[in-house]
């Protein structure tokens, strides 16, 4: 599995040109973590918040993709947000690291928040053979990581650092609906190792919403949906999720050709500000053969800000 899953990377991958495909990385509980897909997300909870997301997919296949993310951001003054996502990324032999800053222009309108922002930062793209060797006998310089030991031309892969910007605007109305669109990499930068390898960074769009439809004070039901597309493909996420009284949801999402995955999740601590939640999706694509499914957990935490109380003070003159 091992030799044959190498060479349906090199084969997808096209080592000997351009790299070029859906790149960012998905997450099934994505409604939990917005601000990774839209910088003008940043601030609009008025709400300090952070969250953490792993992913590990398709279990037991070899080179599997594993997504590892932080996200936070807070309201700083009553018109701006700012934001933080950090996200490791790794399929095979190839190697992402994003680090992003988001700024957001908040303006409270129609009984909700809107925001507009922009995110610049980092991004770290590796990729050579560290994970799986070329077959004994059988090296080939087009794998990128060749040393030319074996004869050939060298390939010293491609491990490159640049610059990265995104912008969105998002919409919420609290415990009502959500719609946001942005797009990623907007640079849309080209990255070179050597002669040999050549990575196009493809420009992402998103749209995002969400909206709960309350059954009585104590049951809610919500629709989220999630649209990613590069412009050459697109991916369309759709999820109905259940919640109880504010603190357990059950909940169901439906990835296009790809994956149907229940999820679970609850509301921790007295004032509920500590979130947990579990996704497992159940391949439907030619790849549930060799693989038992992927796991995602998620944890978040919300520090909502008090409004001050106001200072009274009595007047003894008026028996006040």
């Amino acid at each position: 599995m091992k030799k044959l899953f190498t060479k349906v990377v090199v084969a997808v991958a096209g080592f000997s040109s351009v790299l070029m495909a859906q790149q960012d990385p998905q997450f099934t509980q994505f409604m939990h973590s917005k601000l990774i897909y839209n910088p003008g997300y940043a601030g609009t909870s008025n709400a300090i918040c952070a969250n953490v997301l792993y992913r590990k997919q398709w279990v037991n296949f070899p080179g599997a993709p594993s997504t590892g993310l932080l996200s936070a951001d807070m309201r700083v003054i009553p018109s701006l947000g700012v934001g933080i996502n950090f996200m490791n990324d790794a399929i095979g032999a190839d190697k992402t690291n994003f680090f992003r800053v988001a700024a957001a222009y908040n303006k409270e309108m129609m009984g909700g928040t809107l925001g507009a922002g922009i995110d610049v930062g980092i991004l770290q793209k590796s990729i050579n053979n560290d994970w799986i060797a070329p077959e004994p006998g059988k090296a080939d310089s087009y794998i990128p990581g060749y040393t030319a030991t074996s004869g050939g031309t060298a390939n010293p892969g491609l491990n490159k650092v640049t610059y990265d910007l995104g912008f969105g605007l998002y919409f919420h109305i609290p415990g009502k609906m959500y719609v946001g669109l942005s797009s990623t990499h907007l640079p849309a930068q080209t990255l070179k190792g050597g002669d040999k390898i050549t990575f196009e960074m493809a420009r992402h769009y998103y749209v995002i919403g969400g909206y709960t439809f309350p059954i009585n004070p104590r049951n809610d039901v919500s629709a989220n949906v999630k649209v990613k597309s590069d412009a050459a493909t697109t991916q369309l996420d759709v999820n109905l999720t259940y919640e109880y009284d504010k603190f357990i949801w059950l909940g169901v999402s439906y990835r296009m050709e790809d994956a149907i995955a229940p999820m679970l999740g609850a509301r921790l601590l007295k004032d509920k500000s500590l979130k947990i939640g579990y996704s497992y999706d159940l391949p439907m694509s030619k790849i549930k053969g060799h693989t038992s499914g992927t796991h995602e957990i998620m944890l978040g935490y919300c520090m909502v800000k008090k409004a001050p109380k106001p200072t009274v003070h009595g007047n003894v003159r008026f028996l006040e």
